[in-house]
């Protein structure tokens, strides 16, 4: 998709997180603090990425996930702001989500920090 369809499709906000890689301010987001049942899809094409099952109170200020649906993400390695991340972005459409941390407090030791803006949940 070009640049001015995303433009058309996003609010601004998504925009600048999806597609130029911003990060909303911490317990800013609507679904920090949401624990229903349900699927938590790309904003940006509908791509299912998280399951509810996988979400937990990580308390860091964006939601939490320590796992995501097979095939879905895409990690990069992410050398901005003097830092060494792993980037998560969007298998399908390349949006950029947030970013994983091996810091979970569950098995899996994961934890996928995600720009609420990114995602849309659907509730089952």
């Amino acid at each position: 998709m070009e640049d001015q369809m995303w433009k058309e499709k996003l609010t601004p906000e998504q925009y600048r997180v999806l597609r130029q890689k911003g990060t909303e301010m911490p317990f800013s987001g609507i679904y920090n603090d949401l624990f229903e049942d349900g699927v938590y899809k790309c904003a940006g094409c509908g791509t299912a990425l998280f399951s509810s099952e996988s979400k937990f109170p990580a308390h860091c200020g964006w939601p939490s996930y320590d796992a995501t649906v097979e095939g879905a993400i895409t990690e990069v390695m992410d050398y901005s702001h003097q830092m060494i991340r792993k980037e998560i972005v969007c298998t399908n459409c390349g949006g950029h989500i947030g970013h994983v941390f091996d810091d979970g407090p569950t098995q899996t030791g994961l934890r996928y920090c995600v720009n609420s803006v990114s995602v849309e949940f659907e509730k089952k």
